[in-house]
């Protein structure tokens, strides 16, 4: 059977249009960004995998290397990196035939590599496959459209729309500052359709030039892999009109920072949601996967939250949650439960920064619902009115939220223990790399004052 027969409709529509000249194999690294090889065509139907070493696991977002490599000390052995033939997609905005496919990473002994993010959320799904559950999610992404920034000691600004005036903040659900920045939106859609993937609302949020696109529910691996596939395709848009986009939890002073909700639900193995009783009433399971979420979610928030910038997100009365209350279309809770039928109960998670690996927070978000459901957890009682009233219960920097992730061993046997070490290695030098830099605010109030 030849390899084309393997990917999805839409990437063989792109080949019947597009003579194919590269293949790009790509797999997210702990940041989530793409890493791989751009291979030709000729080359690519003629190989089944290729390799990377296990270092890119080790990576800091500025490209330092984390001492994780175990005690066989820093010798970077190969990694086989398989594609996952239902992940090819075109890549729009090249100007030469190009396909992305998305690599699972296996060591030389065939099995999966623990700290490989996509083969971290697998391990998550597998756990809830064993109890018969099919775990559901639907993530809406929020980001901004910002004007170019080639110098990191300038703030960042809202894009120049149509009308010639920065982005307008303040305006969310506005139809006309959606229009201001259309042609950018126009494109994101069109690449979309190209690569396969199903949008199911764009609406302006309240920030200067920030936008939230909602996709449809689904399969956590699928919808992971078109996070990480949609981050590359919005950020083309925007360059091919002169502006970034950021997917930086809270890019600009004043503005309300970018989240990545993420809505959970639960089939059987009837297809039936185990939120919901025979009666339409909320079960034993909607409560205490809400239970798993206010106990764990403290230990996880280094895996949603996971740069220093992040927690400049979590203000209060700043359109972020601080807190782990659960409440019902309430939207200050960090847990919210939206309006819905009964057959459609779901589970929101408020507190995910649109920063995070898309991989890593479903996997993070999943495992503590998981121990919830395993360990019978309750919730505690439903809030009403704002939450913005109840204590926080969110760290308030990336070194305490490390803390309590490193603490928390429940969580490290669903997610990994080797995964774990790993994870807790890269970050803490990430930490350190960021407590090196002298930022703006200290040399202008500490310079002559102190």
């Amino acid at each position: 059977m030849s390899w084309t027969d393997k990917i999805p409709e839409a990437a063989r529509t792109y080949l019947e249009n597009n003579r194919l000249d590269e293949v790009e194999c790509v797999i997210a690294d702990l940041p989530g960004i793409a890493r791989g090889k751009a291979v030709p065509a000729g080359k690519w139907e003629k190989q089944a995998h290729f390799h990377l070493p296990n270092s890119i696991f080790f990576q800091t977002i500025t490209g330092e290397w984390g001492e994780a490599s175990g005690p066989d000390g820093f010798l970077e052995p190969d990694m086989i990196l398989k594609p996952d033939m239902s992940t090819a997609t075109a890549a729009p905005w090249a100007d030469d035939g190009t396909l992305q496919v998305i690599h699972d990473a296996f060591d030389q002994k065939g099995k999966p590599v623990p700290f490989s993010p996509r083969n971290v959320l697998r391990h998550v799904v597998d756990l809830y496959k064993a109890e018969g559950w099919t775990p559901v999610v639907a993530p809406e992404m929020e980001f901004y459209l910002v004007a170019r920034n080639i110098d990191p000691a300038k703030p960042i600004e809202p894009m120049m729309g149509r009308t010639g005036r920065p982005a307008a903040g303040r305006q969310a659900y506005s139809m006309t500052a959606v229009d201001d920045y259309g042609p950018v939106i126009d494109d994101i859609y069109e690449y979309a359709e190209i690569q396969g993937f199903e949008i199911d609302g764009i609406a302006q949020e309240g920030g200067a030039g920030q936008l939230e696109i909602n996709l449809r529910h689904g399969n956590p691996i699928k919808l992971a892999d078109e996070v990480f596939f949609f981050k590359r395709l919005i950020r083309e848009a925007a360059l091919k009109h002169d502006c970034f986009a950021t997917f930086m939890a809270k890019p600009i002073e004043g503005e309300p920072g970018s989240a990545m909700h993420v809505h959970h639900s639960v089939l059987d193995e009837n297809g039936r949601n185990i939120f919901t009783g025979p009666q339409g009433g909320e079960t034993d399971a909607f409560f205490h996967f809400i239970g798993g979420l206010q106990e764990y979610m403290p230990s996880a928030i280094a895996l949603i939250a996971p740069y220093v910038n992040s927690y400049r997100r979590y203000v209060p009365d700043s359109a972020a949650p601080v807190n782990l209350e659960w409440g019902r279309d309430n939207r200050t809770t960090g847990i919210r439960i939206p309006i819905s039928d009964p057959s459609a109960r779901r589970i929101e998670n408020r507190l995910p920064g649109m920063d995070c690996n898309p991989y890593l927070c479903i996997a993070a978000s999943l495992a503590c619902g998981y121990l919830g459901l395993k360990n019978e957890i309750r919730p505690d009682k439903r809030w009403r009115g704002e939450a913005y009233e109840s204590e926080a219960e969110i760290s308030g920097s990336l070194s305490e939220a490390l803390d309590l992730f490193e603490e928390c061993k429940d969580l490290h046997d669903v997610l990994g223990p080797d995964f774990a070490r790993v994870y807790s290695i890269v970050k803490r030098l990430e930490y350190k790399e960021f407590l090196q830099v002298i930022s703006p605010w200290e040399r202008e109030h500490l310079l002559l004052n102190v």
